[in-house]
């Protein structure tokens, strides 16, 4: 019976796939599938080492990019060595997720774009501006958000900006606020689309599907605020033609960052059009129901025993496919 590891602790909602009450139905399903799971929180280094070292598993899946007692923003963390991956590389221990290296690229989302760009896979325009850096002169609309967050932190209809005096003002906010860079973009007014990329090798599959929340909570703009995210406000439908397109976009992203697992990959239309990854996200929140991920696996794998269903067979399909990646019987 293969012994799995999970790994949470106070950054467990805002970095990775919810909190404890999440991770507890993480393992409920994972041990529904006729394998054994077990939980450690941790919340700085010497547990999580300690963990490491005295319990009995044969994989390892973290909610976490770093340790951290913070819980409310991701950041980047005080030093490589507070990245679990980094941990378990040295360690040598098989574990779900891309590698230490690619997940640092996934939370910093101007590397993220810079590697999309090198490799012909379409992107917004973008500036990164720290602290005490002049401005860019740009074309507005623009949209401005944290380098470092996920799940929409930082964003509000303030995020978009229309003159100089409005950009310089969201980013003394983010500055001020978030202790990181800004990161602004062209603002993209189109619909936004979101591609699961479940499993590796012959387990391997995207699910894509459009974005859709309720007109009467959206703002001056069409886009996803902070307090819409992982509450159950979005929802997602069919993509319809761009199925194929944000497959392939998606393909090609998670290519060039040697994704693995369970990657999923946003994007939204630019004015013409054109699909524009804004986001490639290492750890999707897996809360059942409302999270992206087991509403889109739903949507393309629905069972007639219903949702909570679907969500352990979801499970069970990361856990599968990283065990066969992994060579674990």
């Amino acid at each position: 019976m293969s012994r799995i590891l999970l790994i949470t602790g106070p950054g467990g909602e805002a970095q990775g796939w919810g909190n404890m009450a999440v991770t507890q139905e993480i393992a409920k399903a994972i041990n529904a599938s006729g394998k054994s799971c077990d939980i450690a929180s941790v919340s700085n280094m010497d547990e999580l080492i300690r963990v490491l070292d005295t319990r009995k598993f044969d994989l390892v899946w973290s909610a976490l990019y770093h340790v951290t007692e913070n819980e409310a923003t991701i950041g980047m963390g005080e030093s490589g060595e507070d990245w679990v991956a980094d941990i378990l590389d040295k360690l040598r221990l098989p574990y779900i997720g891309p590698d230490a290296a690619t997940m640092k690229a996934l939370i910093h989302k101007t590397a993220t774009h810079n590697i999309l760009d090198k490799a012909g896979v379409p992107v917004p325009c973008h500036f990164e501006i720290e602290q005490g850096q002049a401005l860019p002169d740009l074309v507005f609309p623009a949209f401005v958000k944290p380098s470092f967050e996920s799940r929409s932190v930082g964003i509000s209809d303030n995020s978009v900006v229309h003159t100089p005096e409005e950009l310089k003002a969201q980013v003394g906010f983010i500055h001020e606020n978030y202790d990181q860079p800004a990161l602004v973009e062209e603002y993209l007014p189109g619909r936004e689309y979101t591609v699961l990329m479940l499993g590796n090798g012959a387990y391997q599959q995207f699910l894509p599907g459009m974005v859709t929340v309720d007109p009467k909570l959206i703002g001056r703009y069409p886009i996803l605020s902070a307090d819409l995210r992982g509450v159950g406000a979005t929802r997602i439908q069919p993509a319809g033609e761009l199925s194929e397109k944000t497959i392939d976009v998606t393909a090609k992203a998670m290519n060039a960052l040697n994704c693995l697992d369970h990657v999923r990959a946003d994007m939204r239309l630019d004015s013409q059009g054109n699909v524009k990854i804004i986001e490639v996200n290492g750890i999707p929140g897996l809360k059942p129901v409302k999270s992206w991920s087991p509403q889109l696996y739903t949507l393309h794998h629905a069972s007639k025993k219903g949702a909570m269903e679907d969500y352990r067979a979801l499970i069970d399909h990361i856990v599968s496919s990283a065990l066969a990646r992994h060579g674990i019987a």
